[in-house]
């Protein structure tokens, strides 16, 4: 039997899901057809609406009616705008036991000698400013596999997933208080990294990030070695200099063995981009239920994204372990008002072009849509951008909804797999963590099948429920950290998306 052409995502919602395109006259519950053509993904009106009511998905408002609306019409951004209404923080009213799976499930992972478990094994050539950022991808190009040609100057060194350089466009001409302290502590968290076996650092050596500002901060001494090349004798020598110490490295890199670890130590980040109205439906539910999987396995997943959080932090607090971790969520979107008020912004900026194209209208929608991707557990931790994850279990991180930025603040955190679910198609990576893409579709899943690796839209086709999608997310999460690569990795995607977040002026 075929799938409804609409779908009901909860029995008071006043809007129904198109799961294809809609034609005018279609009936699509009892009395109610279609007004206008409703694209896939979009919303269609089930009961009258008036000007000022709330409109309602997922059960929760998404917005309020700009214009009268009638039954059978296309509800988007010509009738659908964003408003106040109040929302009951209830901090932690839903907090409940998770109950732990009794045989963990396990993957191959590399042990560190400090303990920690790494779920890729590469060298890394980090930058203090944009100034070496050149010098430093001169150094990781000498060490370049060619996804197309099949060349690989690492052959001798299977052991090793590669040299990556990481590389930025800040670093000086800014402010030496917060921005710089964000900075450092995002460099701070990739150079502790367990997925480098070996780190590097190149300066200029004039900048106001200065590569001993940096290691003292951070505490690296002994982690990295450190270059500036005004001081080792410009780009030649710099570039020798950082060749040498990767081949002195490569050599220690390979020694690394595989071995069979918990899932409690897998630390995944979650993402979405270039949303559609499909993703709070199919990909985002579905990673929920992978995510909750791996909780009861005594792992940690890491939701973020604050802008696509706001106005759904309600539902969050309810479940915070304890009102200090509510609170300092509900900190966040305050100062994130506060933020894009003084930079001229608003909050309802986001969603994209994309986005709206897709069947998304107002922030609300797109961030009830957004959170599902943290399934149900308790919020254990809330943290600011980059900062180190300590806690298992679900965790927020406070970050841009921008996905290079977001996903490498949670990377810096300590995230050894990303999980990014997709709609329109995003093309991503984000080394040293390997990056499972989720198309939220079938027909996006069919066109860009090189560059998605779960197609989730068999949800959406009636062929299989949310919880057995996330079972195979799962499944695919231990595959993919034991090295399986990703489809982004076959096309060595993740070098050129680290993308720390850059606040305050640049002078």
């Amino acid at each position: 039997m075929a799938p409804a052409p609409v779908i009901r995502l909860h029995p008071d919602d006043s809007v129904l899901i198109a799961r294809a395109s809609l034609p005018p006259g279609l009936e699509v519950a009892n009395g109610v057809t279609t007004v206008d053509r409703i694209p896939a993904g979009h919303k269609v009106a089930i009961k009258p609406i008036a000007e000022g009511e709330p409109i309602r998905r997922y059960g929760q408002i998404i917005g309020f009616a700009t214009a009268p609306i009638a039954p059978g019409q296309h509800v988007h951004t010509q009738n659908c705008g964003m408003g106040d209404f109040a929302k009951d923080y209830a901090y932690g009213v839903d907090v409940k036991p998770v109950p732990n799976f009794d045989l963990p499930a396990t993957f191959d992972g590399i042990r560190r000698p400090d303990g920690r478990v790494a779920t890729r094994n590469y060298i890394g050539i980090l930058t203090s400013v944009n100034c070496s950022a050149h010098v430093a991808s001169l150094v990781a190009d000498v060490f370049k596999k060619n996804p197309f040609t099949g060349d690989n100057p690492l052959a001798d060194f299977p052991n090793v997933d590669g040299v990556v350089a990481l590389t930025h466009k800040t670093g000086c001409g800014m402010t030496q208080d917060e921005p710089l302290a964000l900075l450092r502590r995002t460099l701070g968290g990739y150079a502790r990294h367990a997925n480098f076996s070996a780190v590097i650092v190149l300066g200029l050596g004039c900048e106001v990030n200065q590569i001993g500002g940096l290691m003292q901060e951070q505490k690296l001494a002994g982690r990295l070695r450190a270059m500036d090349i005004q001081e080792v004798g410009g780009t030649r020598k710099t570039v020798e200099a950082g060749v040498a110490f990767v081949r002195e490295a490569l050599a220690d890199a390979n020694k690394v063995k595989r071995e069979k670890v918990a899932a409690s130590e897998l630390t995944v980040a979650l993402q979405c981009g270039g949303s559609d109205g499909y993703s709070g439906v199919s990909a985002n539910p579905a990673l929920g239920a992978a995510s909750d999987l791996l909780v009861r396995h005594g792992g940690t997943v890491i939701l973020s994204e604050t802008p696509e959080t706001y106005g759904a932090e309600h539902l969050l607090t309810r479940r915070a372990v304890s009102r200090e971790v509510g609170e300092k969520l509900v900190g966040l979107m305050r100062w994130w008002e506060e933020y894009t008020q003084r930079e001229g912004a608003e909050m309802n900026a986001n969603p994209s072009p994309g986005n709206k194209a897709g069947g998304l209208t107002t922030i609300l929608e797109k961030s009830l849509g957004a959170m599902a991707k943290a399934g149900s557990t308790n919020l254990v931790d809330v943290l600011h951008y980059a900062e180190p994850v300590t806690k298992r279990g679900f965790v927020f991180m406070d970050t841009p909804g921008y996905d290079p930025v977001a996903a490498t603040g949670q990377v810096a955190g300590g995230a050894n797999l990303v999980c990014f679910t997709t709609g329109r198609g995003s093309v991503f990576g984000c080394k040293p963590a390997p990056s499972i893409k989720l198309a939220t579709n079938t027909p996006m899943y069919k066109r860009m099948e090189d560059d998605m690796d779960v197609n989730c839209g068999t949800i959406l086709d009636g062929e299989e429920s949310v919880q057995e999608c996330g079972q195979r997310i799962f499944d695919l999460m231990l595959k993919t950290a034991s090295g399986q690569p990703t489809k982004s990795e076959s096309f060595d995607f993740g070098g050129a998306e680290f993308a720390p977040w850059v606040l305050g002026a640049t002078m």
